[in-house]
């Protein structure tokens, strides 16, 4: 058992959770709790690390793991690389998944968002919504961490997602139609056509969307309001977005 918070693959796994710098270095990040492991598993991912406690091996869900062997930590040292008030007894330290882009039919950029909460969220919502790819844009919060992994609940393993500078971004939504969700937009966002190849570009709530944003997107797009009502909440009106682009594609709606 693993009980020294010196041990160099512990402080490498804590270094991961808390520095964004150091993922980025080696692209590496941690997923905590039972259902994101299962994720990772099911997407075949392979842990670099992984560390549990005694008492989550005897659970269910550890016998269903089917976990290595050698890596048991106390619990001191299972709450050091955790970042929830009640840990679940299992931390995996994974590689960046490697998804390739078959199709950019349905392209999400994320512009300045920098709530965490709000990432994933949209995350989540874009894998579900059949988004082909994510880009996230500078000014926006690391996609990989802590926060944003649990509030996208195993979106990273089923969604190609990059960060990417305003040029690279461009260059993949070329040939696009280029949206910006905007509450004063010109269109609402049930009449454009979504069946045609898109990207949407939602901005955060303090600051919205960037000049560089902004000057990309050839048309915005509006959520009509009700009971003088101005705005949603970023990851909310995203999803609303891109649920009625899945929904005019299943039911091959043409606006």
């Amino acid at each position: 058992m693993i009980t020294s918070l010196t041990n160099p693959n512990v402080r490498h796994a804590r270094e991961l959770l808390h520095r964004r710098r150091v993922r980025e270095a080696h692209r590496q990040f941690v997923v905590e709790g039972v259902r994101l492991v299962e994720e990772a598993h099911r997407a075949g991912i392979t842990p670099a690390l992984f560390f549990y406690t005694a008492a989550f091996a005897k659970t269910a869900a550890g016998q269903r793991l089917g976990l290595p062997t050698g890596v048991v930590v106390s619990d001191k040292v299972l709450a050091s690389i955790s970042d929830t008030v009640t840990p679940q007894g299992v931390v995996a330290v994974v590689p960046f998944p490697q998804i390739d882009v078959v199709r950019r039919s349905l392209v999400l950029v994320l512009d300045n968002v920098r709530d965490p909460g709000n990432v994933g969220t949209l995350l989540r919502s874009g894998a579900a919504a059949g988004v082909d790819e994510v880009l996230v844009a500078p000014g926006s919060a690391d996609p990989y961490s802590p926060k944003v992994v649990r509030a996208a609940m195993g979106a990273h393993f089923r969604l190609a997602l990059g960060e990417a500078d305003w040029p690279a971004i461009a260059g993949r939504v070329a040939g696009l139609a280029v949206l910006l969700a905007d509450a004063a937009g010109e269109v609402a966002y049930d009449r454009h056509d979504w069946q045609t190849p898109s990207a949407l570009i939602v901005g955060g709530e303090a600051q919205g969307a960037s000049a560089e944003g902004r000057a990309l997107a050839t048309q915005r797009v509006r959520i009509p309001m009700q009971r003088a009502s101005e705005s949603l909440n970023a990851a909310v009106a995203g999803s609303v977005i891109l649920f009625e682009a899945a929904h005019q594609r299943r039911l091959n709606i043409k606006t």
